[in-house]
Order: structure tokens, then sequence, then C-alpha cells
């Protein structure tokens, strides 16, 4: 038998029959579901020291188990000293199995170690049915050797869904165990 990562599985088992029940859906296949979720790190400073974007692929490298891919600059920005096609920061795509078992370490070992957290902030929809959530260190996460980081940086985490609105997907990424603060 193949692995199902716990995640997954309990979409299937629970979260669709919950989801049905509160919107009413008819059919299983109007129940959202998470598409992908991208991992970013916008390296500023590495217009200047090229040795930084290496330091961005390995850690989110380390921290997704996919390898990141840097991301390069779209255009000139003079003020910045920046060229098009200079590398400006790292990215990662995750589907599938490495996505809920991203989700599942996110949920239950990193958000944890975050200091005085109380949940995750209700606000990062986009109205669309995706998340953004910002994580201002890189160290909460298990993977990260504290000993060996050579700068402490953030990073973007965006939820795709294929929610139709921002209340469905809120439900759907509750119900996954996102931490979402009470009001």
């Amino acid at each position: 038998m193949a692995y199902i990562p716990r995640l997954k599985d309990e979409y299937k088992n629970r979260v669709i029959s919950a989801l049905k029940e509160e919107f009413g859906y008819k059919n299983v296949m109007q129940v959202p579901k998470l598409e992908k979720i991208v991992l970013s790190k916008g390296v500023g400073a590495a217009v200047s020291d090229k040795k930084l974007i290496d330091y961005a692929v390995e850690e989110l490298t380390k921290i997704t188990g996919q390898k990141a891919v840097a991301t390069i600059s779209k255009k000139d920005v003079a003020s910045f000293k920046l060229r098009k096609g200079m590398p400006i920061g790292a990215k990662v795509t995750l589907r599938g199995e490495r996505m809920y078992e991203f989700l599942d370490r996110l949920v239950t070992s990193a958000l944890p170690r975050v200091r005085d957290f109380n949940g995750i902030k209700a606000t990062g929809f986009d109205g669309r049915g995706n998340y953004n959530l910002g994580v201002l260190e890189q160290i909460i996460f298990p993977e990260i050797d504290i000993d060996k980081v050579n700068k402490i940086s953030g990073m973007d985490i965006t939820f795709v869904t294929t929610a139709k609105t921002d209340k469905e997907a809120k439900s759907l990424l509750a119900e996954l165990g996102l931490p979402f603060k009470k009001n």
C-alpha cells in the first residue's frame, strides 16, 4: 500500500463532508481543495552578494524537501543598482504529497515555535480564495540549524485553493488545521 500523508487522508475522510455540510454543496467536486503552496523569499541584498541567493535556495530546499529555484528580476531599477536578469530571490512550489506534508509540519511544529503565538491573521485573503502568510524568521522550521544560519530572514507562504470566496477558503484552511486568530 502506498503512503498517504495524514492531512490528505483527513481531507478525504473528514474535511470534505464538513465543508459539504457547511456550504450545502451537492457534489463532491464543488468542495474547494488546496491546489498548491508557494514559498517565496526575496533577497534584496543579493545585488551586492551573489552567495545570498545560494543560501536562500538551500534553506527553502531544506524546509520543503523539494529543490527551490532562484527568481530573477524582470526589469532594471537604477536606484537599487538592479539589472534585468539578476537573481533577486528564491521560490518553491509544492503540490500533492509534499504539499500536505509541508502543511502538516507547518501547523504541528513550525507555527507553535513562533514567539508569543496566538494564531495567524485572517486578513491575508485576496478575494479569490487564496491566502498569504508572512513568516518573519526562517528558524521556526525544525529543519533549519540555527548555528548554520548566516542571516535571519523571513518568507512568504501562499496557499492557492479552488475556493470561489474567502469564506470558503478560510473554512477549508481552518479545517486543515491552520490556527486563525479568534476575533
